[in-house]
């Protein structure tokens, strides 16, 4: 059965109408979301739009909390105590607001003035919780320029957890399947999409036709190497041929074979980067981290 529909475009319009004669914010550039319909994220969207209008749900008892905990502590939040929009608006900031949760389905209207329009990578430089992995900011930056994601892109993640977590920032009005076989890294992965009220993010134990059988094709893939590597990849291009492949591993000689698994696909032209990463240590000495390799390509479209 469909989901009954909350925010048809008659209330949609009434909400902005709402707020354009209450709220002294300019509308034109507003940025609307009914995270009702899709599994829409507001942190990163809010993170990157001085305005954002969303249409939410009621029985969400942590939005605010979550907000306040990814540093969205200043954002202005202007609403009204219903599920209509009429009546008295008042507008708090979210730091005063993070014991109150969502009582009414309705629409808040998001201000943050330090909206930054760019990117970002959702952890910065701090290990997954509570997962032993780490992978510094400017190595996952470039991971992510290799992947090219767009805001309504499906990705698949294979092994990379804190990649996933970045992915899902990136793809915001998308979808993220967050593959991981190993159960401690599973369950901080399922840890920090919940720490960062991620919604757009599916976790899976295996990567097969019957596991992905119910989700969107992939448009981008990224893939830590392991020994599963060739049958994720068949697979993964058999649900879309023309796949953005992005492997990453710290052998040499592995970053070789690699390139020639991906001819073997029929990726002729695929690209091997190492990155490598020296850090000024307390002493003045330097730490050099490790030096992935990254290959990537894809099947370019006739």
């Amino acid at each position: 059965m469909a989901k009954e529909v909350l925010f048809t475009n008659d209330e949609i319009l009434r909400w902005l109408q709402y707020f354009a004669e209450n709220t002294p914010i300019d509308l034109e550039q507003i940025k609307m979301m009914d995270v009702t319909k899709k599994n829409k994220n507001i942190i990163p969207t809010v993170e990157s739009h001085k305005a954002v209008l969303a249409f939410v749900e009621a029985g969400d008892t942590e939005v605010f909390y979550r907000m306040w905990n990814a540093g969205l502590g200043e954002v202005e939040v202007w609403y009204n105590e219903g599920s209509d929009p009429v009546g008295e608006i008042k507008h708090d900031d979210v730091r005063f607001m993070i014991d109150r949760g969502i009582n009414a389905s309705a629409g808040m209207l998001m201000v943050n003035p330090h909206a930054v329009s760019t990117n970002k990578s959702g952890l910065g430089d701090v290990t997954m919780r509570p997962s032993s992995r780490t992978l510094g900011s400017e190595i996952r930056d470039i991971i992510l320029s290799k992947m090219r994601i767009d805001v309504e892109d499906t990705i698949c993640v294979v092994g990379g957890e804190v990649i996933a977590i970045d992915a899902a920032f990136r793809a915001s009005e998308g979808t993220v399947i967050a593959v991981e076989y190993n159960a401690k890294q599973r369950n901080a992965l399922e840890e920090n999409v919940e720490y960062y009220d991620l919604r757009n993010v599916v976790i899976l134990d295996h990567v097969d036709e019957e596991h992905m059988k119910d989700l969107p094709a992939p448009a981008i893939a990224f893939l830590v190497a392991s020994a599963s590597l060739n049958q994720e990849i068949d697979c993964l291009m058999k649900l879309n041929p023309n796949i953005i492949l992005v492997v990453y591993t710290l052998d040499f000689a592995e970053a070789g074979q690699l390139k020639d698994l991906f001819a073997d696909k029929g990726i002729k032209d695929a690209e091997v980067i190492r990155v490598g990463i020296d850090r000024l240590a307390s002493d003045n000495t330097f730490e050099r981290e490790p030096a992935p390799w990254i290959v990537s390509g894809r099947i370019e479209k006739e």
